[in-house]
């Protein structure tokens, strides 16, 4: 799918892997434009064919782009370059179909977030900006939404193209996260 950086594949410009990983950072500001159609149906597919335990596939993702739902989100987290973004997504989660682990432990929230990474990611490879956010008040989002009972919001993103410029960020070096055990 991805050719080396600036070669065209066909669908246009693509990303190395590795550099849709080092270029990705949370977005907080969106240019006024739509997020085109085909992207968005690519960037969707990403979160289809992720992994997740026992294949289970337990989410549910809603795209509001109607500007009063977007506007009522604002309820739920009040972040102007949030709701003004072209797209919002909702990743939620459905209990009932996830895997548990021996011990009950529910894979639910790893799944949902594997498939939002790869949202996320193949948006960076797509010239858009996502931010992901947790801290919003869940049941207003399901209100707002009309999520029917035993769906569950987990993340939300903004979707669009950028307005601000990529700024340096800090991550720990590899010895300070990693243990090798030989």
């Amino acid at each position: 799918m991805f050719d080396k950086i600036g070669k065209n594949n066909g669908k246009g410009v693509k990303m190395d892997f590795y550099e849709v990983i080092k270029k990705r950072r949370s977005i907080r500001g969106y240019e006024d434009r739509a997020v085109e159609e085909d992207k968005l149906k690519r960037i969707l597919e990403a979160a289809r064919i992720a992994p997740s335990a026992a294949n289970r596939q337990p989410w549910y993702f809603v795209v509001v782009k109607r500007e009063d739902v977007k506007e009522n989100l604002k309820g739920a987290y009040n972040k102007e370059w949030f709701w003004k973004a072209p797209v919002i997504i909702c990743a939620c989660g459905i209990e009932k179909e996830a895997w548990r682990r021996k011990d009950g432990k529910s894979y639910l929230d790893v799944d949902v977030s594997i498939a939002m990474d790869h949202l996320i990611l193949s948006a960076t490879a797509e010239g858009l900006g996502t931010c992901w956010i947790a801290a919003f008040d869940s049941s207003e989002v399901k209100r707002i939404l009309n999520l029917p009972r035993g769906i569950e919001p987990i993340v939300l993103t903004p979707l669009g193209y950028p307005a601000t410029s990529l700024k340096p960020f800090f991550r720990k070096p590899l010895e300070k996260i990693v243990e090798i055990i030989d």
